[in-house]
């Protein structure tokens, strides 16, 4: 694996016999649109093109003449028209003039604003920055920092790079993104040996960036930060477990929403004499073949794992609260084709308009399927399209199972959507039907020491518990002590309802960002890093601020934050996950969304793409 640039390509040297069998494998939209780039010919824009023989043998000619010189290849960036026409070429339907600034930046087609550059050196090291987490924001904004000359350490509780990809391990864990997405717009990988890869290569994938930025001399790992406490004017005193102290003019705290497990309050869980584990500690130590397991919970990570623990099992007994809607995606497992890998290493361009084909089509068209229909009176369901998704997928889910009990139990009586998604390829719900595996709905009475017992008086032995039961998202920041201008506690102020301006300022907290802050979860599209990519390009520009004038800090305005968040909980009550019959833990105790963002994302670009001066206090 390697870290690519995405508006380079490396040298190609092929014969023309290998160029045709990479062109067999291409992604013929993303081809035609490079192949306009490379050679600024519109025509290829015409239905011609759209044929793949034709498109082939044009491909053939200018790749061949690349890499003997004969074709030149257009390194000018193309306008926001051309690109708009493009674009709407490539899905064959209209695509709203709004997106068109958001996907070229998404692409690298436009130029990065090196507004640093214009600001002396030893002014901006004197701007100190403490950046907690170096999971994939952290990781991103320590590089916009080292970008941008700012003085940083990250803080980091565990002993490597990552968050999340380091945490989870257990047996088949990957992500629900497709790669080419889930990656930094700057900093491509051609290399995915999946569609949606494993966890291991996202993992490497994060310890590259790491290495070919040079991060780790600015990490103290396997720091755990206690507090962080706002003195006055733009300073933070930031402490940690061990009872160093450093002062900081500005926070960031990369944690975001899932790094702490949560474990379910379960009578008799110590009691158990056999093996206890989390899903996100996996213990790696303990044998699994041949032993009797009880996974408590369905959610994403038991859903991975169950398939593959199942295989080595004596028996796995699967205890579910509220079954998963299951998203077809035969493909979830295959491997990327070697031809199509050769294209997006080789080809110019072929890459970001992967991207983009990627990030369009699964952007925010889904979010009108996910609208309450205040008319809409059909119980599963919140419009006509919701009806029809939930049609169609329960027929998907149904051919795949031939036993009625079962079929009961696997079929959400909330909308689609209500509650997050699973992408399947048949691997669930096959586990569900094996000789060695149960899937039980009686809810749990206790955990006993030798194993579960069931409000309905069964009982299931067992050797080994997992508690697939998800993380503390509503603690926000938590368990660290951070105490805002005037003594104010964060924990107090938010008490269970956290809320943050644009999901990253908070009022009484002057320099405090949060990454992945609340509201910011992305359930109709898109892929975390963009959102992150968002929130880091805004708190550069908070930065910025502060280092071109005389200001010490910023924090937004009450009524700011206010209006924010009251148009964010009317909207978010009008989604499948805000509905009152749907709980999850996209809510809190008071049945508030306090996770999700349920807009679509080209608003969330356009709100944190250029800072808004007024919104804020500086002092």
């Amino acid at each position: 694996m390697s870290i690519d640039s995405p508006n380079k390509t490396s040298p190609i040297s092929a014969s023309n016999a290998d160029i045709q069998d990479a062109l067999t494998d291409a992604h013929d939209q993303s081809l035609r649109m490079a192949l306009i780039q490379i050679t600024r010919d519109e025509a290829l824009l015409s239905d011609r093109y759209a044929d793949r023989e034709v498109l082939h043998d044009f491909a053939l000619e200018v790749i061949s003449g690349i890499s003997d010189g004969a074709q030149s290849v257009a390194t000018d960036l193309p306008d926001a028209l051309s690109v708009h026409q493009m674009m709407q070429t490539m899905v064959d339907g209209d695509i709203p003039k709004e997106y068109v600034p958001m996907m070229m930046q998404e692409m690298s087609l436009i130029e990065p604003d090196r507004w640093y550059e214009d600001i002396p050196e030893e002014k901006r090291a004197e701007l100190k920055v403490a950046v907690i987490g170096v999971g994939l924001s952290g990781i991103l904004a320590a590089i916009r920092l080292q970008e941008a000359g700012i003085s940083f350490v990250v803080f980091e509780k565990d002993s490597e790079v990552g968050g999340t990809w380091f945490e989870n391990s257990y047996p088949g864990c990957r992500v629900d993104v497709p790669s080419h997405f889930y990656s930094y717009s700057f900093a491509p990988n051609h290399s995915w040996s999946s569609h949606f890869s494993p966890r291991d290569e996202l993992f490497k994938y994060f310890n590259e960036v790491v290495d070919q930025y040079e991060l780790r001399q600015h990490i103290r790992f396997n720091t755990d930060v206690s507090s962080a406490e706002y003195i006055d004017n733009g300073r933070w005193l930031v402490t940690t477990e061990s009872g160093d102290a450093d002062e900081f003019n500005v926070v960031i705290s990369a944690v975001g929403q899932l790094n702490r497990p949560r474990l379910p309050d379960i009578k008799g869980l110590n009691d158990f004499k056999g093996t206890t584990f989390h899903s996100a500690a996996w213990r790696d130590d303990v044998d699994l073949s041949g032993k009797r397991f009880v996974v408590i919970g369905t959610g994403a990570s038991a859903f991975q794992f169950v398939p593959e623990i199942s295989k080595e099992a004596q028996h796995v007994s699967v205890l579910q609260r509220s079954p998963p809607w299951l998203m077809p995606t035969p493909h979830y497992h295959h491997e990327v084709q070697a031809g199509h890998q050769w294209l997006l290493r080789y080809v110019p361009y072929y890459a970001n308009w992967y991207r983009f084909w990627l990030f369009w089509t699964g952007c925010d068209a889904f979010l009108k399927t996910l609208t309450v229909d205040e008319n809409w009176r059909e119980p599963g369901s919140i419009n006509a399209a919701s009806e029809k998704l939930r049609e169609s997928v329960t027929a998907y889910m149904a051919s795949q199972v031939h036993d009625d009990d079962l079929l009961s139990k696997i079929i959400p009586d909330y909308p689609p959507g209500g509650k997050r998604p699973l992408r399947d390829n048949g691997l669930w719900l096959a586990a569900l039907q094996r000789d060695n595996v149960d899937l039980i709905t009686d809810p749990i009475s206790e955990i006993t020491s030798s194993g579960v017992a069931l409000a309905g008086g069964a009982t299931i032995d067992a050797d080994v518990i997992i508690c697939a039961t998800g993380f503390q998202a509503d603690h926000f920041l938590w368990p660290m002590d951070i105490t805002g201008r005037d003594g104010v506690p964060l924990n107090e102020y938010w008490g269970s309802n956290p809320r943050a301006y644009l999901g990253m300022t908070v009022p009484q907290f002057p320099n405090l960002f949060c990454l992945y802050g609340p509201n910011t979860n992305l359930v109709h599209g898109g892929s975390i890093i963009f959102h992150s990519e968002c929130q880091v390009n805004y708190i550069m520009g908070c930065l910025r601020e502060l280092l071109t004038t005389a200001h010490k800090s910023l924090e937004p305005r009450a009524e700011v934050a206010e209006a924010f968040y009251q148009r964010v909980d009317d909207a978010n009550r009008k989604r499948a996950w805000g509905i009152p019959e749907v709980n999850s833990w996209y809510k809190n105790r008071e049945g508030r969304v306090t996770q999700n963002w349920p807009f679509r994302l080209v608003d969330y670009w356009r709100e944190t793409h250029e800072l808004k001066k007024a919104d804020f206090f500086w002092r």
